[in-house]
């Protein structure tokens, strides 16, 4: 899950982490009172959305007058921002965060993640900040410094005061740039984050600030951190991945037009692989889960036909712990309630498979039933390509 920048400042000041004055806006005319507000002589209105590369698609606008400000929240609001980061549909912008600037000596670059390889936590730094940090690792990867935390441990300060010497840090503000890199990992670290990154870190009047910040979450741990599920904002995420999370399903929607039921998220990668090898396009990654009910099937339906581009839907179950005849109840019962009118194809193997064939022949003898997974992709992209699609289009 991810949160706004301003919800990640709020996270970041809990634990100390200098930051510029700032607050949120939510109309053109309270962006100019919050200007009003926060004094000075020159703000910058940022629009609040769920992606980085704002500033170059032109959703950071410097003003120096208050007059500035409201023109730019003008400009801003209601508007999709299109970024290299959101596709070519773009993020709606509903919020604005209006905030002081402040005078900067250095851009610094820091980035704290989970490595669920090593089963350690990353951190990076590089004194080459306000650049992504896939720039950075292809234009100067020599600046790219990296600390690796035991998180049994924690970051130690001679961990912390390694990476302030390595960025070339002042001696003078050493010992304070080491309680920032300490205090923003334990920022990660008590809220269950799995990505902190802080770009840019300034250096101004001698301290630290973060100018910008982005947080993700790991969606397992939300359970115990309700004060960090309460930022969620549906209005950034994908409206198929919304839906069936909510339906407690796991589901990443794809650019295709074969809808995709699948239990264990290896058996799906692998329908998704087989369908892209017989020339098809899934539509979705959705894992259906252990306890394949027909009540959990029928939602995975209506979660698929959240996808309006869907022209054709794969059923493929694996049943260990699930029963196939339950799946086929579920599958009989699915198209009952949404009106099903879409080729569907549906792979039974396992317990009760014979079962699980057997209602299906009887109460829904058009579906087409597979045996194995390759007969599956292939009749599924067939159906596909009868409606006049194939792998170019």
């Amino acid at each position: 899950m991810n949160i706004h920048e301003f919800q990640a400042k709020e996270l970041l000041a809990t634990h100390g982490v200098k930051l510029p004055r700032g607050g949120i806006a939510y109309s053109p005319e309270q962006a100019r009172y919050r200007a009003s507000e926060i004094g000075g002589e020159a703000w910058v209105v940022k629009a609040q959305i769920h992606s980085g590369a704002r500033g170059k698609a032109g959703g950071i606008i410097l003003c120096r007058s208050e007059e500035e400000v409201e023109a730019a929240a003008d400009r801003l609001m209601g508007r999709r921002l299109v970024t290299s980061q959101t596709g070519p549909k773009g993020n709606l912008v509903n919020r604005l965060y209006i905030e002081e600037t402040v005078p900067i000596e250095r851009e610094l670059y820091l980035g704290i993640v989970l490595d669920r390889k090593a089963e350690r936590i990353k951190i990076m730094a590089s004194a080459s900040g306000g650049m992504e940090v896939e720039e950075i690792a292809e234009k100067e990867p020599d600046s790219l410094i990296q600390v690796t935390v035991d998180p049994g441990a924690g970051m130690q300060k001679f961990q912390a005061r390694e990476l302030a010497f390595g960025l070339g840090l002042d001696g003078s503000i050493v010992t304070k740039a080491t309680d920032t890199l300490l205090a923003c990992y334990r920022v990660f670290r008590d809220f269950d984050a799995t990505m902190l990154e802080i770009n840019p870190l300034v250096v101004s009047k001698g301290e630290l600030v973060a100018l910008d910040c982005k947080m993700s979450f790991d969606e397992n741990a939300l359970f115990r951190r309700p004060d960090i599920s309460e930022m969620r904002d549906k209005s950034q995420e994908d409206p198929r991945e919304t839906f069936a999370s909510d339906r407690g399903l796991s589901y990443v929607g794809l650019d295709g037009e074969i809808g995709c039921i699948i239990n264990g998220a290896g058996l799906a990668m692998a329908t998704l692989d087989m369908i892209k090898l017989s020339g098809g396009e899934p539509a979705n990654f959705l894992d259906i889960g252990g306890g394949a009910s027909p009540e959990r099937v029928a939602k995975s339906f209506r979660a698929v036909l959240q996808d309006k581009n869907v022209k054709v839907i794969l059923v493929n179950i694996f049943a260990g712990i699930n029963r196939c005849d339950w799946v086929a109840e579920g599958v009989v019962k699915a198209r009952e309630e949404v009106g099903l009118d879409l080729p569907l194809i549906v792979r039974l193997s396992g317990t009760k498979v014979e079962e699980g064939k057997q209602i299906l022949a009887e109460k829904a003898p058009d579906v087409l039933v597979a045996d194995t997974l390759a007969e599956a992709a292939e009749m599924a992209v067939a159906e596909w390509k009868k409606l006049g699609h194939s792998a170019a289009a």
